[in-house]
């Protein structure tokens, strides 16, 4: 195990850099290497099965999305507005709910799923992923009057949608979780919708925001002697989301937006510094070592555990997510979008990632559900993410430099 996590270390420190822009990203070599790990190993092990050690998956992807959200919040140059962020309010508030239960529907009628588990399984693939999109998404923070993300409005989306829908999954969860556990909707329904959605929404994006702002006051304005706080970005970045993480939980909000609301609360306490590309670096170099380690497990665990269950129908429904869900739930939320033209438009609507994040839902509500249950998901959600992998993988950077192209024939 330590050579194995030793092998990850030490991948994660060149491929990114050597495979940018290449067919062959660096996610995929490692799912791969993942899956050869997985293939050597005895059929007896339950070493790599994520249904059966669902609490270690759950503390690797728990941590791992929390600092990749992090890390997507401290890149978005655009301050926080109702206006500027419309495209992601769409996808959030339409493209979402739409991409839920088409995946619960898909659930339910190829798998013969029951209704808690077709909406778990459309809360766990619902969510674009911050952790495997960067080739689609905003590369940084700039520094200046400039902003960088305000003329490529596709980046911009699929980046903001990703920091956003990751915390708005919980309460769909949830939802899949009181259907298995407490009876009668008509006896929580309510309580749901005014606590789980809205209220513990509303308390996690306000908490993480003002610990934001605060901490980024204290850290961008406070001087000992003739030197800035700034000066030790890497401890203050790991606190920050550490801290946002932990206060926005025990508060009562949803974590994983407090994390990414904090690292907005940052930027917009002081926009123009250019050390916010050190807090970037750092916390993007973290994140490519935490994300190979989970993809190694869920390579390996798709080759021994899931592949001996996969069906046809588990080819079915991801294919369906991949190919027609997500893409007409995003198309439909984004009809009348002024700020996007038609090539963007399908950009973004094909491009929704699918990755670690699904794995931690998946991980998180076997807490609530039997294990055969995670078992009977895990081809289906396990097959969307390797997918997910290879065809947007594949495909973004070429995609992204052909539409950076016609926007810059088109002088926008």
């Amino acid at each position: 195990m330590f050579a194995v996590i030793g092998a990850a270390l030490l991948i994660g420190s060149f491929l990114p850099r050597l495979l940018r822009e290449r067919v062959l990203s660096a996610p995929i070599v490692v799912v791969g290497v993942g899956m050869v790990i997985g293939w050597l190993m005895p059929n007896e092990s339950q070493l790599v099965d994520v249904i059966e050690h669902a609490e270690l998956a759950e503390r690797m992807a728990e941590i791992t999305v929390i600092v990749a959200l992090f890390g997507v919040g401290l890149a978005l140059d655009r301050p926080l507005s109702l206006r500027g962020w419309t495209t992601t309010w769409r996808l959030l508030a339409i493209g979402m709910p739409l991409s839920i239960a088409g995946v619960a529907v898909l659930g339910w009628w190829v798998l013969g799923l029951t209704p808690a588990v077709a909406v778990l399984l459309g809360a766990v693939l619902a969510p674009t992923d911050p952790v495997l999109a960067s080739d689609v998404q905003v590369e940084g923070p700039s520094s200046g009057e400039e902003v960088d993300d305000e003329h490529d409005e596709a980046r911009f989306a699929l980046t903001s949608e990703a920091g956003r829908n990751d915390a708005l999954a919980f309460p769909f969860v949830y939802l899949a979780i009181y259907l298995a556990t407490k009876g009668d909707p008509g006896e929580w329904l309510l309580g749901w919708v005014a606590w789980d959605l809205v209220g513990k929404t509303v308390i996690g994006a306000v908490v993480g925001y003002l610990l934001g702002r605060l901490i980024g006051a204290a850290v961008y304005r406070v001087r000992v002697g003739d030197h800035r706080l700034v000066g030790f970005a890497e401890p203050a970045a790991v606190a920050t989301l550490l801290l946002a993480y932990g206060v926005g939980e025990l508060l009562g909000g949803w974590g994983f937006l407090a994390v990414f609301c904090a690292a907005l609360g940052v930027r917009a306490s002081e926009r123009d510094d250019e050390r916010h590309e050190h807090f970037h670096e750092f916390v993007e170099y973290t994140e490519h070592l935490l994300t190979l380690l989970v993809l190694l497990v869920i390579g390996a665990s798709f080759i021994s555990d899931a592949l001996p269950r996969l069906h046809w129908t588990h080819v079915a429904v991801a294919a369906g997510v991949l190919l027609v869900v997500r893409p007409i739930a995003a198309w439909v939320a984004l009809l009348g979008d002024r700020k996007l033209r038609r090539d963007e438009r399908m950009v973004v609507s094909v491009f929704g990632v699918r990755g670690v994040g699904s794995l931690f839902y998946l991980c998180y509500a076997m807490g609530f559900f039997p294990k055969e249950d995670g078992w009977s998901l895990w081809p289906a959600v396990s097959l969307v993410i390797i997918a997910s992998l290879v065809l947007h993988g594949a495909s973004a950077s070429q995609v992204m430099r052909a539409l950076d192209r016609r926007r810059a024939r088109a002088g926008t």
